[in-house]
């Protein structure tokens, strides 16, 4: 399976036309909902008095230099956001306390309040995984400010700040090598730790390239060893199975790994980029084998990941007792079959600079067979069900939620100019992490 350039898929004219659409829409969705008072994303939205997601703003810190690239907003206007997130972020306390702070050791707390950027209530977990997200914004912020002025120079000292600070030691729980997933207080670190091929490279990778904190180098090639037991055949593609795209998708949105290899992925003879490719052909194969017999399933609407869903029932279709979900993580692969006949567009939105020439048609389909019950002002709504169907009407969620609407704008831009990979290139943090993992040019 050939290496997809993102300068290599010629859109046509059809296509051009439809993402110039859907990246603007979903552009606008973390221009429009993030909160123009503190830079702070939600979530999800249209949700009145929701959280805001550290995750979201990462990703929304990307989102605005694309916004720049595609003529969205100014200039101007994105520096002028990314300060006030930023600067916002830097004030916000820190420590060890239940209540009244934003994270601790550098970390944030996956779940903010919307104004007061605190801790939004006693469930949320200081969170690895989505401080990593966060960080990815941060540190294209610092890359892609590059100018003179006092404004830029400011976004880059304070992202600066804000990576530096994030004790990655710590995270360990000093009894591990491993990151744990997160920290709740009062001094409890979660059980699950980073270990197994998952989203975990772009967190790994930013452990290392720490200034302040970096976990020791051979750390990653000790990760990789963990990943071994995913390696397997599913529908026809051997791979590293992560049975969610989102686990492919979300470290390659920032770090491009076209022609990157680490000792793990010289052993198997293959990226990671392409690795993520045949997960993206093995679920449109299970889509089109479609082994549940879940209704709109074809091998050209499919899609699974962590996404909404219609919630835990079980209702009867087509004469047989069926069990739906509410959020889940989704998925197909060798390492486990989770589906309820939730298709996610952001599993084909994430996916379109790994394998274009499927996951365009994918979108395209969608939004031609659904239309606008599936696809409104913001782009694609985080998920539908056919088979949670009463008459003619079936499930769709009424959301966007912020994790699933950065892949699928990242990679948009990824695949028609590479922008964000070439941005993350000239940060000389991820860079030394890469270069610390082992990853050289093939």
């Amino acid at each position: 399976m050939p290496v997809v350039k993102a300068t290599a898929y010629p859109l046509s004219f059809k296509e051009r036309i439809f993402v110039d659409d859907l990246e603007h829409r979903t552009f606008n969705w973390f221009w429009e909902t993030a909160n123009p008072r503190n830079g702070l994303v939600p979530d999800r939205a249209p949700l009145p008095h929701g959280a805001a997601s550290i995750a979201s703003v990462g990703f929304g810190l990307t989102a605005y230099g694309i916004g720049v690239k595609r003529g969205y907003i100014t200039r101007q206007q994105a520096v002028e956001r990314t300060l006030l997130t930023l600067r916002f972020l830097t004030a916000l306390p820190q420590g060890d306390a239940a209540s009244g702070t934003a994270g601790t050791h550098g970390f944030f707390y996956h779940f903010l309040d919307p104004e007061t950027g605190l801790r939004v209530a006693d469930w949320s977990e200081l969170s690895s995984i989505d401080t990593a997200l966060l960080m990815g914004g941060v540190l294209f912020a610092q890359s892609y400010y590059d100018g003179s002025n006092r404004q830029e120079q400011e976004i880059r000292a304070l992202a600066d700040g804000l990576y530096r600070r994030v004790d990655w030691q710590w995270m360990t729980g000093g009894k591990s090598s491993w990151l744990s997933m997160g920290w709740m207080p009062p001094g409890h670190f979660l059980s699950s730790q980073w270990t197994g091929y998952n989203e975990g490279l772009m967190l790994y990778l930013l452990a290392l390239g720490s200034p302040t904190h970096a976990l020791p180098a051979d750390t990653w090639d000790r990760w990789t060893e963990t990943h071994k037991g995913q390696q397997g055949n599913f529908y026809g593609h051997d791979m590293l199975n992560f049975a969610p795209l989102f686990g492919h998708q979300y470290s390659e949105c920032w770090v491009d790994f076209r022609y990157l290899l680490d000792k793990a992925s010289r052993q198997r003879g293959y990226t990671y980029f392409q690795n993520s490719r045949r997960a993206v052909y093995a679920q449109r194969e299970y889509a089109r084998h479609n082994p549940g017999h879940w209704k709109g399933y074809s091998s050209e609407i499919w899609g699974l990941t962590a996404s909404d869903g219609p919630g835990d029932a079980y209702r009867d279709v087509d004469g047989q007792r069926r069990h739906f979900l509410a959020y889940s993580a989704r998925g197909a692969g060798r390492d486990y079959v989770l589906d309820d006949g939730t298709i996610a567009p952001t599993a084909a939105g994430g996916s379109v600079a790994f394998a274009p020439e499927i996951a365009l048609p994918a979108l395209q389909a969608m939004k031609a067979r659904y239309g606008s019950k599936v696809y409104n002002q913001y782009g694609f709504l985080d998920a539908f069900n056919p088979s949670f169907a009463d008459g003619d009407s079936f499930w769709v969620d009424n959301q966007q939620l912020g994790i699933d609407q950065g892949p699928i704008l990242l990679m948009i831009e990824n695949l028609r100019s590479g922008l964000v990979w070439k941005v993350m290139k000239k940060n000389a943090y991820l860079q030394k992490g890469l270069h610390l993992a082992g990853f050289r040019k093939q």
